[in-house]
C-alpha cells in the first residue's frame, strides 16, 4: 500500500495516535504523518504509506489552513482554553475593534513559540520544561500569515472565530494571544479546526470512526505524486524510465527539457510514457539524475 491516505483527525486523538490505529487497521507498518496536530485540534492529517513515507522530508507544500474559535478577557498557561488560567478580566471589545487590528497580523510577522510547544531549545522540548514549572526565553521566529479573516463575533461573549491560511511553524494559540495583547487584554483559543494541510482539504478528509471500519481502501489512496504538485514535470521514454528507475541519469537533452532548458538545480516530477510517477529528477548540468526514487516495481 503506497500513497497518501486523509483522516479528519478527532479530538482527544494525538497524530501518533492516529498512526498507530491505521497501521492495525490497514496492515501497513510503514506509515508516517506531514504535520502534527496537536490531541485538542481536530482536522486534517495526511498520512505516507509505503514507500510514500520517503516523502516526508521532501514536501514543498507545508502551508495550512485553520479555522480557529477565540474568547476575549482569559489568559492561561498553554494559551488555549484546556490550560489553567492564569488571568482573567471583562471587556467589551467590538467586532470593529478586532477588524481594525487584524492587518497588523497579516503578511510576514514574528511569533515566540509557546511554552507548551514540541520546539527544542538546547535538546529539550519546550513543553517538557514547562511540565516542569520552568519558563525560558525563547526566540522569535518568523511565519507567514497569508489570510486572517473574522468570519463572526459575538460582543455579549466576547467570542469569536477566525479562518487562517498560514506557513508552516505557525502556532494559532500564540496568533490569538497576540491579537489579545494588541487589543489590550489576553485572548485564548478555544478550539482548532485544521481544514487543509499540504494541499488536502478536509472535504476529502476521512473520519478517522469511518476508516476504522474500512477493510478496502484502494479508492482513497491518493497517490504519492499528488506531494509534488508544485513541482514541474517531465515524460521521458521507456528505456529512460528503465534506466531511471535503476539509478541511471539520463541526458537532459534527449528529453523534452531540451526546449524548456530549466536552470541547475531545478526539482521535476519524472513520468514513464504511461503517466506512472517514478520519482524526483534534479537538475545537474547536463543530466537529470536522481532526486528520490518512488516507483514501485524497481
Amino acid at each position: 500500500m503506497n500513497g497518501v491516505l486523509v483522516i479528519n483527525k478527532p479530538m482527544d486523538f494525538t497524530s501518533f495516535d492516529v498512526v498507530a490505529i491505521m497501521r492495525r487497521v490497514t496492515g501497513e507498518r510503514k506509515i508516517g504523518h506531514l504535520g502534527t496536530l496537536d490531541p485538542n485540534a481536530t482536522g486534517v492529517l495526511p498520512l505516507v504509506l509505503g514507500n510514500a513515507t520517503k516523502a516526508q522530508d521532501l514536501v514543498v507544500n507545508h502551508d495550512k489552513e485553520y479555522v480557529a474559535e477565540f474568547r476575549l478577557g482569559v489568559k492561561t498557561d498553554t494559551l488555549d482554553i484546556w490550560g489553567e488560567v492564569i488571568k482573567e478580566e471583562k471587556t467589551s471589545f467590538t467586532k470593529e475593534d478586532i477588524l481594525n487590528i487584524l492587518p497588523k497580523f497579516t503578511g510576514e510577522i514574528q511569533q515566540i513559540p509557546p511554552m507548551y510547544s514540541a520546539v527544542k531549545v538546547d535538546g529539550k522540548r519546550l513543553y517538557d520544561l514547562a511540565r516542569d514549572g520552568k519558563e525560558i526565553e525563547r526566540k522569535t521566529r518568523p511565519v507567514t500569515i497569508y489570510h486572517l479573516s473574522l468570519t463572526d463575533f459575538d460582543e455579549e461573549s466576547q467570542s469569536g472565530t477566525l479562518k487562517i491560511k498560514c506557513s508552516k511553524g505557525t502556532y494559532v494559540r500564540t496568533l490569538i494571544d497576540d491579537i489579545g495583547n494588541a487589543l489590550g487584554s489576553f485572548g485564548v483559543m478555544t478550539s482548532l479546526v485544521r481544514t487543509n494541510a499540504c494541499g488536502y482539504s478536509i472535504e476529502e478528509a476521512i473520519p478517522l470512526e469511518k476508516a476504522r471500519e474500512m477493510t478496502d481502501f484502494g479508492d482513497c489512496i491518493k497517490d504519492t505524486e499528488s506531494l509534488f504538485m508544485t513541482y514541474g514535470y517531465v515524460k521521458v521514454t521507456s528505456p529512460q524510465a528503465k534506466r531511471f528507475k535503476n539509478g541511471g541519469a539520463l541526458d537532459k537533452n534527449r528529453t523534452y527539457l531540451a526546449k524548456l532548458n530549466p536552470p541547475d538545480g531545478a526539482i521535476l516530477r519524472v513520468k514513464d510514457d504511461q503517466n506512472k510517477f517514478l520519482g524526483l529528477g534534479i537538475i545537474k548540468g547536463e543530466e537529470l539524475k536522481i532526486y528520490k526514487l518512488f516507483a514501485v516495481n524497481q
